[in-house]
């Protein structure tokens, strides 16, 4: 059996964040352990054969068990709220090891239109496997409803949506997901368990790409599944065991510290973007701001309610001069990092038209929202002051 972390019954988010995984080794290590190896050695082959068939719980394979996964697992499992987590090499392959796991030839998906662009092109592509997709409004609950089949068997979320930061009901989908015989998994990358646990809303799986808030700083790709330890278990693992999308030991150990500042980056970005965001409504180039932390955002009050308060760190701004105007803008910047990635200590920017819903066609784009005049920032850890001023030199002209 492999040991839990002796922890008392209740204790906080925080606590969890920097304590949970596996106890110590032998050594009496107070920073996790990082287990560089591919393999695990059995006393003899009795032993061996019992734990290649699941009849003693051990280590294996890196390919599907490793101490440094499992540590960062059951950290995430924990501030989410659900009793089970498995690492993916990346957040795409979250979603794939998800439809892999949960879905078969002639199931349908009815997922929203205002998702992650290469999310929405993953669940095209099943269409080859008899997977079909309805894409419906983020918002519009009465649209998920008339979207369900007999035969859907899953509902997608992602809440706040990229880059338009739209609010879904979560409550209200995890009800017409139930009511149909499907299950609702939730993308938290935006808020992270620091402000939203889908679970607790009814969720039954929550995905996540490492690679953004639980890394924190940049550093690796990462992505995971969360959600009851039973589902996990016989739907995913197999999956894992077969097809090997696995989470290296590394980069899990680069996600299990990241998680441990977590709480607090959130908190700290989240405040310099509602700054960011009230300036950005005040400048007379920015035609519109989406910001959930604002009272002008259509779903703030439902934002308010699931995100802990927070509207998070992500900010999405529309600006005069279309494509142009807000290359112009880009281009001005002098502190922001001009990438598609987001969750970074340091602020970045991008314009999600050309890069991170740049595979869409443009009727897709604009049926989601995404014009060629948007500019997405995700804020960092820099003094905010700095990013306007950063901002203002393309604005200005």
């Amino acid at each position: 059996m492999i040991p839990k972390v002796d922890l008392p019954e209740g204790v906080g988010l925080q606590t969890l964040a920097v304590r949970e995984g596996l106890p110590p080794s032998a050594w009496g290590e107070n920073s996790e352990a990082l287990f560089l190896t591919s393999s695990f050695v059995h006393p003899d082959a009795a032993t061996a054969a019992r734990r290649f068939a699941n009849e003693e719980e051990a280590f294996v394979y890196s390919r599907f068990s490793n101490p440094t996964v499992t540590m960062m697992e059951r950290r995430l499992a924990a501030l989410e709220g659900t009793g089970g987590c498995i690492g993916t090499a990346s957040g795409m392959a979250a979603i794939l090891m998800l439809v892999l796991g949960l879905l078969k030839g002639g199931d349908h998906v009815v997922c929203s239109q205002s998702v992650f662009g290469s999310t929405i092109k993953l669940f095209q592509d099943f269409a080859k496997f008899g997977i079909e997709t309805s894409f419906v409004s983020q918002t519009d609950a009465a649209q998920w409803q008339a979207a369900m089949r007999p035969s859907t068997r899953l509902l997608f979320a992602e809440t706040p949506s990229n880059p338009l930061t739209e609010v879904c009901d979560i409550a209200a989908l995890a009800e017409i997901a139930h009511a149909g015989g499907a299950l609702l998994a939730v993308d938290n990358c935006f808020c992270s368990p620091a402000l939203q646990r889908p679970a607790a809303l009814g969720a039954d799986l929550v995905i996540h790409s490492g690679t953004k808030y639980l890394d924190g700083q940049g550093r690796v790709v990462a992505g995971a599944v969360c959600g009851p330890e039973a589902l996990i278990d016989t739907k995913f693992v197999p999956v894992m065991r077969s097809a090997g999308m696995s989470l290296s030991p590394f980069n899990a150990w680069v996600v299990l510290k990241g998680l441990e500042t977590l709480g607090i980056r959130m908190q700290a970005q989240s405040a310099r973007a509602l700054r960011l965001a009230q300036w950005l409504e005040a400048q007379p180039a920015v035609e519109r701001v989406y910001y959930p932390g604002l009272p002008s955002h259509p779903q703030h009050a439902l934002a308010m309610r699931q995100q802990s308060g927070s509207g998070g760190a992500v900010v999405s701004f529309t600006v005069r001069g279309g494509r142009a105007g807000a290359f112009g803008v880009i281009d001005a910047t002098r502190i922001c990092s001009i990438t598609a990635n987001l969750g970074d200590t340091k602020t970045t920017i991008t314009h999600p038209a050309s890069t991170s819903h740049g595979r869409l066609s443009e009727t897709q784009r604009l049926a989601a929202g995404i014009t060629q005049g948007m500019i997405r920032v995700a804020v960092g850890l820099d003094d905010v002051e700095d990013i306007q001023a950063d901002l203002l030199r393309g604005l200005a002209a």
